[in-house]
C-alpha cells in the first residue's frame, strides 16, 4: 500500500512532475514507422508525456516531432502542408523543418529577419526496428538508444494498442505472474497440458513461491513451483526503466521481447509489443482449451490524439464480455489475452488509488518496482541522472522458464540465459507445451 504522496508522484507525468522528468532522460518508443510510410505524407498527432505534438517525415525521409501548436496564432500543424523539407501552417505560412527552425515566413515583408528569431519545440528522433524513438530530454547530446535486442533483429513483429488507464498500473499486470493461473488460465487443468511439459506444472499449483531482486536494468523476479524430486520450475521477468517489461511465457534463452507501457498523459497509454520471429524466438503452436484464443481487434487509425491503436473491446462496451463463454469456456469470457488485461486494469479506474490496496507475498515484484521508480525520480530531483541512461547494453536482457536443482542461487544459476545476443541451439520451445501465458 503507498501513500498518496507516493502514488501521485508514480502516476503524474506531465511537463515538470519528478515522474515526468524521470521519463524524459530517456528515448520513448512513440508509434511505428509505418505510420509515416513516405516523404512528405500526411503528419500525425501525438500524445505523450501530455504534450500535444506533431510527427512528420520530410521530403528527404527524416521524421520529425515537433509541437502541436503554430507559435505565431497557435493554429494546429496538424492541418500543416508537409512539403520540401518542411511542414507549413496553413493559416499564414510559417513553415518549420525537423529541427523546430522556421525556414519560411512568407506573411512577412522580404527584408524582414523575424523569421530567424523563432523556433518551435521540436524533439529528435530516430528509427529502429520499425519503431519511432523520440528524446525528450535535456541533454544536448543525446544517450545511445538501449540494446533491446527484438528491436536489433531482422525479423520481429510489432503490436501497438492504447489503453485507456495510467501507465503504471498498465506495466505493474506485466509484472504479476500470478494472476496468469486465474485471468488467463483459471479454467484450465493440468491434465490439458502434456505430462511432465511446463504447462503441466504450471496448472498444478497456483502459488508459487517467489524472489524479487533490483539489477543494473531495473528489477527482476523469479517464481518457482517444485517438480520432480530436487528440480524446481522457474519463471523470470524483467522491468527495465523506465517503463518496459520482459514477461516471463517462453523458455530462458529463446529469442528476445520486450513490451513499453508509454505514457501518453496520465490516463492514456501506448503499449507496444515487440517480439523476436526467427526460428528460435517464436512461440509454439497453441492447441485449444479453457483460454482465450482470440485476436485483439482494433478500429481503424484515426487521427485524434487518441485515435491511434484504439481497441473495438473498450470500457463502453464492458470489454464485449461473453457470459455464456465465461460459463462454458474460459475464466473471463473476453476475447484475448490482451484484451483480458485490458479490462482489469481499466476497471481499477483511470488512476488506482493505491492507498486502498492490501498485497500479499505474490506481489514483491510489484513492491519492489515501484520502490525502484520513487527512488529514482527523487534521485534526479537531487541532481542525479538515472545510471541506465548511459548504460544501453545493461538492455540486453531475456526473460522465460527454465528448470533449475533444488537450493541453487537462482540469480545465478539463470544469469547466463538471461543475457541477450547469444544464440541457444540446444532448446527446444516443445518442452513449454503449447498453452498461452506458460
Amino acid at each position: 500500500m503507498l501513500n498518496q504522496q507516493d502514488n501521485e508522484l508514480l502516476t503524474k507525468i506531465g511537463p515538470g512532475t519528478p515522474m515526468g522528468n524521470l521519463m524524459r532522460q530517456f528515448w520513448l518508443p512513440i508509434g511505428l514507422s509505418s505510420e509515416l510510410p513516405e516523404p512528405d505524407c500526411a503528419p500525425v498527432r501525438i500524445m505523450i508525456l501530455s504534450e500535444e505534438l506533431v510527427a512528420f517525415r520530410d521530403t528527404d525521409g527524416k521524421v520529425g516531432l515537433i509541437d502541436n501548436f503554430c507559435p505565431h496564432r497557435r493554429a494546429s500543424l496538424f492541418f500543416g502542408r508537409n512539403e520540401e523539407c518542411g511542414l507549413r501552417c496553413v493559416y499564414h505560412g510559417w513553415k518549420f523543418n525537423t529541427n523546430g527552425d522556421c525556414v519560411d515566413m512568407p506573411s512577412e515583408p522580404a527584408e524582414s529577419n523575424f523569421k530567424d528569431k523563432v523556433k518551435i519545440t521540436a524533439y529528435q528522433v530516430q528509427e529502429r526496428g520499425g519503431l519511432l524513438w523520440a528524446y525528450m530530454g535535456p541533454r544536448g547530446t543525446v544517450p545511445e538508444l538501449p540494446h533491446l535486442e527484438s528491436n536489433m533483429v531482422e525479423n520481429y513483429n510489432i503490436q501497438a494498442y492504447m489503453r485507456e488507464c495510467n501507465w503504471m498500473q498498465a506495466l505493474e499486470g506485466d509484472i504479476d505472474t500470478v494472476h496468469t493461473l486465474f485471468l488467463h488460465l483459471g479454467l484450465a487443468q493440468y491434465e490439458d497440458a502434456p505430462e511432465g511439459s511446463w504447462a503441466w506444472w504450471h496448472l498444478q499449483n497456483r502459488a508459487p513461491h517467489f524472489a524479487a531482486v533490483d539489477t543494473d536494468f531495473g528489477t527482476l523476479y523469479g517464481a518457482f513451483r517444485p517438480t520432480t524430486e530436487g528440480t524446481n520450475y522457474w519463471r523470470f521477468a524483467n522491468f527495465l526503466m523506465p517503463f518496459y517489461a520482459m514477461t516471463p511465457p517462453g523458455v530462458l534463452g529463446l529469442g528476445s521481447k520486450f513490451r513499453a507501457w508509454v505514457p501518453m498523459d496520465d490516463t492514456h497509454t501506448l503499449a507496444i509489443s515487440v517480439n523476436e520471429t526467427n526460428a528460435t524466438g517464436q512461440r509454439p503452436a497453441r492447441s485449444e482449451g479453457n483460454w482465450a484464443t482470440g485476436q485483439t481487434q482494433t478500429h481503424p487509425q484515426g487521427t485524434g490524439l487518441f485515435d491511434r491503436f484504439r481497441c473495438v473491446a473498450d470500457e463502453e462496451n464492458d470489454y464485449l464480455v461473453d457470459r455464456e463463454v465465461q460459463k462454458t469456456k474460459t475464466y473471463a469470457g473476453l476475447q484475448s489475452i490482451f484484451i483480458e488485461d485490458q479490462a482489469v486494469t481499466g476497471s481499477m479506474g483511470k488512476v488506482v488509488d493505491r492507498t486502498k490496496e492490501r498485497l500479499g507475498t505474490s506481489d514483491q515484484m510489484i513492491i519492489r518496482t515501484r520502490q525502484r521508480l520513487i527512488k529514482a525520480a527523487r534521485a534526479l530531483l537531487e541532481g542525479e541522472t538515472p545510471p541506465e541512461v548511459d548504460k544501453p547494453e545493461v538492455y540486453g536482457a531475456r526473460s522465460g522458464g527454465m528448470m533449475l536443482p533444488v537450493g541453487v542461487d537462482w540469480v545465478e544459476a539463470s544469469s547466463e540465459l538471461r543475457k541477450g545476443f547469444i544464440p541457444h541451439p540446444e532448446l527446444d520451445l516443445a518442452v513449454i507445451g503449447g498453452v498461452p501465458a506458460v
